[in-house]
């Protein structure tokens, strides 16, 4: 048992040894296959097949399984680190602790987005971006998206994932208006508010983390530690509920074999959603 720290929490050896294990995976070669499976099971609504990471119910049991696989590679490395979670409601600006030279480094420069500062920019040497997703071999960002200014999502518009009381409705996909798992992933339709939660995360950071291949970012790793305690503080909000579907969808369902129901094996790891929705034998969070 292990505890997942608030990222401000983390003292400056935390924060070290962090960054270390990240950038060793690095260099053994390791931490592109985390890019590599992230980018193939970003499978959206339009393309067939089965949507196990996203746009689908399976999106939060997928994603801790992810972290899972990573965190466990982190201490392999150094049995002492954790991944943090990043309170996205409460450390709002750019100017936040987690984007300092000692952390994950800050917003990418005007021009080209190249982020140049922190040990993940490019001129350090440790992090030259692979694969074919994207040109530029260094990492992107654009904090608040300063070409179109976003906000982080408030405690206001988080509140109304929480509340919901069900986990997921039909059609089980992005286009769904209600229940948690959509509103917390951030799905909606046209208008000021499209990205909401989740996905207004991952614009408002820009760059890399627009993509298919947002692990490049090492913060995809803090801001999915906290969507996963999310998803822990919303089952303990609301104890009766449970993940849906439960069964197998029907055979005329045109979700059915797309969207994952409680004991349908999620690829790659053959790991049903049931096996994941308590982690409280593996790790904790200090909140």
């Amino acid at each position: 048992m292990y505890t997942r720290k608030n990222q401000r929490a983390l003292t400056g050896a935390e924060k070290k040894r962090f960054v270390g294990a990240v950038l060793e995976l690095k260099r053994r070669g390791e931490y592109e296959e985390f890019v590599r499976v992230h980018t193939q099971y970003y499978v959206s609504d339009a393309e067939g097949g089965v949507r196990a990471g996203h746009m689908a119910p399976s999106f939060l049991p997928w994603h801790r399984r992810f972290l899972l696989d990573f965190e466990r590679a982190l201490q392999r490395v150094d049995p002492n680190v954790s991944v943090p979670y990043w309170d996205w409601t409460a450390d709002r600006t750019p100017a936040a602790a987690l984007w300092g030279e000692d952390f994950l480094g800050g917003t990418g420069r005007s021009g080209d987005q190249q982020v140049t500062t922190g040990p993940f920019a490019y001129r350090n040497g440790n992090w030259t971006i692979q694969g074919k997703v994207t040109a530029g071999k260094y990492l992107t960002r654009a904090l608040g998206r300063p070409s179109a200014p976003i906000a982080l999502p408030t405690k206001d518009e988080l509140a109304w994932a929480m509340n919901e009381t069900v986990y997921d409705a039909p059609p089980w996909d992005s286009t769904v208006a209600t229940g948690f798992r959509n509103r917390l992933e951030g799905w909606t339709s046209g208008g000021a508010e499209r990205w909401r939660n989740h996905n207004r995360v991952h614009r408002w950071i820009g760059g890399h983390m627009l993509g298919a291949d947002s692990p490049n970012d090492p913060v995809f790793w803090l801001h999915h530690a906290f969507v996963d305690l999310l998803w822990d503080r919303w089952q303990r909000k609301h104890p009766k509920a449970t993940y849906l579907p439960r069964s197998k969808l029907g055979a005329g369902d045109p979700q059915r074999g797309r969207a994952l129901s409680l004991e349908e094996p999620m690829p790659p790891w053959n790991v049903t959603p049931s096996a994941l929705l308590d982690h409280r034998d593996l790790y904790r969070y200090d909140a």
